[in-house]
């Protein structure tokens, strides 16, 4: 059956009813920010002793914190970058599916490096890892837990791939940079692992000096705009933080699409989170936002990089200079060209998908063993589809 269009209707017509109300309270809010913003611009000092006592106050917090630039800080992009390798990598995968007929999830990763200025043909890279899952020991494997590995398994393709030039080497992945699923019950007992494991790849791409980042295409995390409304909340009432949120509707995308001109990034901000602790001295997780567009059409990422790249003028205007000439070959629609070239490589197909398990029932009958049955719910969604009835 179709949807409900006559409820769904009613529902759409009392939703722009509130349209209006919802506007007011939003630019009520985002002009708050910018005055908070403009405040507070320089007393740098004052915002990090806030964060320090909000900690004691709820020990979750997730906010930015202010280093040595001011909040408004808009920094012009840096000429070109003339000599370097830029190593992108992407991955996708298969997860497991219980109404499959076989139990396996696969992880394919692909990367590509170009050597600006060269003239030489960027090289390509996959890894493809398959793991069919053990009925008598595998009896949970989550979709996160895939995706725990994939992203493992991206930053150490970044090195391997890194190794293999000379010179300035610059290396991106999509997504941030620290690794996600700690608060994951699925996989908590294999995120330590894998954290290490990644840690460990990070202080490798350090000591060969591959210049690291996270590229967050259209930011949802709100670090700055949280770190404002710990700034506005008194002292003695900080425990209330967690139920304290003025600037609820406004984003750091927001914000920063207000301040950044034509390929200017942000001042740079340390990452708040009890999560990022375990990202310790030169690894530690900072972040800047970056101006991909122009003023008529802000286009706002967010760059996650190490502690060490901050600190290293040249390598944080190489990744700078890189990104904005990356994202001018993509056009009207800015987007590092490379982590497009990486994402089309990685991708696995439905196609490619249909052939692995034809190769897996082949193989394993071949051999003795059983291929399982598909389950009724997926029997009946892989009949053709009935557009009516007939006699």
């Amino acid at each position: 059956m179709p949807i409900n269009y006559q409820e769904t209707y009613r529902q759409v017509k009392e939703i722009g009813k509130g349209a209006q109300e919802r506007r007011r309270k939003k630019e009520a809010a985002q002009a708050s920010a910018l005055d908070l913003l403009n405040y507070f611009d320089s007393k740098l000092e004052e915002l990090r002793s806030k964060v320090d006592s909000a900690k004691l106050a709820d020990s979750n917090i997730r906010c930015a914190y202010p280093r040595d630039e001011c909040l408004v800080s808009h920094h012009p992009a840096p000429d070109s970058v003339m000599e370097a390798t830029l190593v992108a990598a992407d991955g996708s995968q298969i997860v497991p599916d219980r109404h499959a007929a076989l139990q396996y999830y696969l992880i394919n990763v692909g990367a590509i490096a170009m050597q600006v200025g060269s003239g030489n043909t960027p090289e390509v890279f996959t890894d493809t890892d398959l793991h069919m899952l053990d009925e008598f020991e595998d009896t949970f494997f989550s979709d996160s837990q895939v995706a725990l590995q994939r992203d493992v398994a991206e930053r150490r393709k970044l090195l391997e791939v890194s190794r293999n030039y000379s010179g300035t080497v610059i290396a991106l992945t999509e997504g941030q940079l620290e690794l996600w699923g700690a608060v994951d019950s699925d996989n908590s007992r294999d995120f330590e692992k894998s954290l290490q494991d990644y840690l460990d790849t990070l202080k490798e791409m350090e000591k060969q000096r591959v210049i690291t980042s996270g590229y967050v295409d259209k930011p949802g995390a709100n670090w700055v705009v949280r770190l404002l409304e710990i700034a506005a909340l008194p002292q003695d009432e900080l425990n209330n933080l967690k139920k304290y949120h003025p600037l609820s509707g406004v984003t750091d995308l927001w914000l920063f699409g207000q301040i950044l001109g034509k390929h200017e990034r942000s001042a740079i901000f340390a990452l708040q989170a009890k999560s990022a602790d375990k990202y310790k001295d030169s690894i530690s997780i900072h972040f800047f936002y970056l101006n991909v567009g122009d003023e008529k059409k802000p286009k706002i990422a967010r760059i996650d990089v190490p502690l060490w790249v901050v600190n290293k003028k040249d390598a944080l205007d190489g990744l700078h200079s890189a990104l904005i000439e990356q994202a001018k070959i993509m056009g009207n629609e800015p987007f590092p060209y490379l982590l497009h070239r990486a994402h089309e490589i990685a991708v696995v197909s439905h196609k490619e998908k249909e052939e692995i398990d034809q190769m897996l029932a082949i193989e394993i009958r071949n051999h003795g063993g059983e291929v399982g049955e598909i389950s009724g719910k997926q029997s009946a969604k892989n009949l053709p589809a009935r557009t009516g009835y007939k006699k």
